[in-house]
């Protein structure tokens, strides 16, 4: 198996770690959960705004959305050259951009099923991120069946009035706009009759009520929707053929290589939180048992990138994603939580110090990041949602 990349990805890998290089922002400190990346944790202003001052000079470089079409503003980079941006991010440590869902979702689902209309008005602003956007599927009682949501959109002349509710909205409470699933025929099956929209989150009637989690941080939003009037142009696709349209979203989520988490630096990042716990005269690294216990870890980490690059060779070889995305997902969403576990074992009654704590080792994070890692087995699909698609799409079993 070669596992060398072509000569233009290493092109592209000079250039970017160049530019990286030449214009990082001054390190400051920054916590574990921090290197995330992730709106649903970004939510002290102070975090969001760094984090967004960043995105302008990626963005004013031409660093932000970089395997869009160049027509759109993007690089138009191969699926090759976007594992080596997301090698280079993590490689220098960068902070995380802002607008995650837009650059990922969002951008491409309008480039693909937009009018020109919506394209010209929404995608400069989706990279500029003048505008932040939110993904309104999930409600209570609708959260892994979306296709079972009860949202309603009734025309009205120019309009569709809109009333629900959806949940778990991550980066609600700092979003401009909104990719909405409505049901526009509560008449057709479930998985007819939706519609997709594109609805202002400024709009008189729509309400936003952060969800305080475990970590203290309120990233996931409920957000209500009370005769909220969308203009008929903000419809993605065709009225009641919402349906094609949220699917083809949720195929970027899931098959974007960029957002592919690299395990290795948390494995790392563990091994060093061993060699700082003093034990027995010295400290717990110099236990078999614990150097046994991150070695696994570090061998699941490497599964999980050669998984990667096996779907990788399937995707350059013109061939749809396989199995190794769900396989993916779940595997580091597991690893993720074990690893959290096995932190906060190796650190005793430290382990009970918040994150933030001055007497905390690390900071806190390893706390923190216990408290967040249940979130990474449920957004993007639950872990057990995975173990259904891998049980009765790869694996052919009968469903239960």
């Amino acid at each position: 198996m070669d596992f060398k990349y072509s000569e233009e990805a290493e092109a592209f890998r000079r250039e970017f770690r160049a530019w990286l290089e030449a214009n990082m922002p001054p390190r400051r400190e920054r916590s574990e959960h921090e290197d995330i990346g992730s709106e649903i944790v970004r939510t002290d202003d102070n975090d969001w705004n760094y984090a967004l001052q960043w995105h302008r000079k990626m963005n004013a470089g031409g660093w932000v959305g970089v395997n869009w079409p160049k027509a759109y503003g993007g690089r138009g980079a191969t699926l090759e050259q976007m594992v080596v941006y997301n090698e280079e991010m993590v490689r220098a440590r960068a902070p995380g951009i802002v607008n995650g869902l837009g650059i990922m979702l969002v951008g491409p689902t309008l480039i693909h099923w937009g009018t020109e209309e919506q394209k010209q008005r929404y995608v400069p602003k989706i990279l500029s991120a003048e505008e932040i956007w939110c993904q309104g599927y999930s409600e209570p009682g609708a959260g892994s069946d979306v296709a079972s949501l009860n949202t309603r959109a009734v025309e009205d002349g120019d309009y569709f009035i809109v009333n629900g509710q959806k949940v778990w909205t991550s980066g609600a409470d700092r979003a401009d706009w909104c990719i909405l699933l409505v049901r526009t025929d509560p008449e057709a099956p479930k998985h007819k009759g939706i519609s997709y929209l594109l609805v202002d989150m400024h709009s008189p009637g729509v309400t936003v009520r952060p969800l305080v989690q475990m970590t203290g941080e309120k990233g996931f939003n409920e957000v209500f929707f009370e005769d909220v009037k969308v203009p008929k142009k903000n419809l993605v696709g065709e009225k009641n053929q919402g349906w094609q349209v949220a699917v083809t979203t949720l195929m970027f989520e899931r098959s974007s290589i960029a957002a592919m988490r690299d395990m290795s630096s948390s494995v790392m990042n563990l091994a060093k939180l061993a060699k700082k716990i003093a034990r027995h005269g010295g400290s717990a690294w110099d236990d078999t048992g614990v150097r046994q216990k991150i070695a696994g870890f570090a061998c699941e980490a490497a599964a999980l990138r050669y998984g990667n690059l096996r779907q990788l060779t399937r995707r350059l070889k013109g061939l749809p994603p396989g199995p190794e995305g769900s396989v993916g997902k779940l595997s580091a969403s597991d690893l993720n939580l074990k690893m959290a576990k096995f932190a906060l074992e190796l650190l005793g009654p430290y382990s009970q110090f918040e994150h933030g704590a001055p007497q905390a080792l690390d900071g806190g994070s390893w706390n923190y990041r216990m408290l967040a890692s249940r979130a990474f087995t449920i957004a993007g699909g639950t872990s057990e949602i995975q173990h259904n698609i891998i049980g009765e799409r790869v694996l052919g079993l009968p469903k239960g």
